[in-house]
């Protein structure tokens, strides 16, 4: 089972070899896609190639910068004599003094100056070629783990959440029968007493007024009931809890439950006509907006 991984994260990594030392140093936020931007020394500039295909084959979405920075060894970038160049000239200078024996010797001066006597050690651009990858490999790896430490932060945070709304819905569940029944009898009490002054004119009878309340009591218990919604919310939140622990690329399907969740809570909060409902629509609405939040972060 793939782990869940946050879009956040940072790591680097250094690869040293003869000629210095090549860094590389990764840092992602959340994205709706994958934006990866490369920042690269122009001499490896080739190599940008083979580092952006490495990580899109390791990371799936959020917006990600790479740098590479290369700090050369001052040693290895001091010229040195060139071994193949300095037996050519002893040759050479053997050659001479046979042909012309008294012919003065080359100072050290005079051997410096011979071209190609002072190899170069500026290196092929090549040679970073590895030693890249290698630090690059490193860096993605720190990368994922960081990324999928915040990713099981987040989720037992979610799971929180999660937890919470199933606490208010049980509340809800458990009082809202009593809310409404009080509702209706204080309901059928206002709608007796109006309608009576109707039936002390006679110019409605008793059957008349019993089912116009029974109307208004039913048409009441219709606009206040809310155990679909609290339905559909319990089995939006067991998605939610499947999805996290089932792991791997979760947000965006968690992004849109976010979104039903959101759309249940408002509904409850319409047909609240106590307080008591309003209060639960209002906690419900704080906990969902607090996931939706987190799941932002979620790859």
């Amino acid at each position: 089972m793939a782990e869940l991984a946050s879009m956040t994260g940072f790591s680097d990594a250094t690869q040293t070899t003869e000629f210095g030392a090549i860094t590389v140093e990764l840092k992602s936020v959340n994205g709706r896609y994958l934006e990866l931007s490369s920042r690269l020394p122009e001499e490896i500039r080739y190599v940008e190639g083979p580092l952006r295909e490495r990580i899109q084959a390791v990371v799936g979405r959020g917006k990600l910068d790479c740098r590479v920075s290369i700090v050369r060894d001052p040693a290895a970038s001091a010229g040195r004599l060139s071994a193949g160049a300095l037996a050519q000239l002893t040759e050479l200078t053997r050659q001479v003094h046979a042909a012309v024996p008294q012919a003065h010797a080359m100072g050290v001066g005079d051997i410096l100056r011979w071209p190609g006597i002072i190899e170069s050690a500026a290196t092929d651009p090549e040679t970073w070629r590895v030693p890249l990858l290698q630090a690059l490999d490193r860096a993605l790896d720190g990368l994922v783990q960081a990324r999928r430490r915040e990713g099981a932060a987040l989720c037992q945070a979610l799971l929180e959440r999660c937890d919470g709304i199933d606490a208010i819905l049980g509340r809800l569940r458990e009082g809202v029968p009593r809310i409404l029944a009080e509702m209706e009898r204080r309901l059928q009490e206002r709608l007796s007493q109006a309608l009576g002054t109707a039936l002390a004119s006679a110019s409605i009878t008793r059957e008349e007024i019993n089912e116009r309340i029974r109307q208004e009591l039913t048409l009441h218990g219709m606009r206040s009931d809310v155990a679909e919604e609290m339905d559909r919310l319990s089995a939006h939140v067991a998605e939610v809890r499947r999805i996290l622990l089932q792991g791997g690329a979760a947000g965006r399907r968690l992004d849109f439950l976010m979104q039903e969740l959101n759309r249940e809570a408002n509904t409850i909060g319409s047909k609240a006509s106590v307080i008591d409902m309003t209060n639960a629509a209002v906690e419900l609405k704080l906990l969902i907006e607090q996931m939706r939040e987190q799941v932002q972060n979620l790859e």
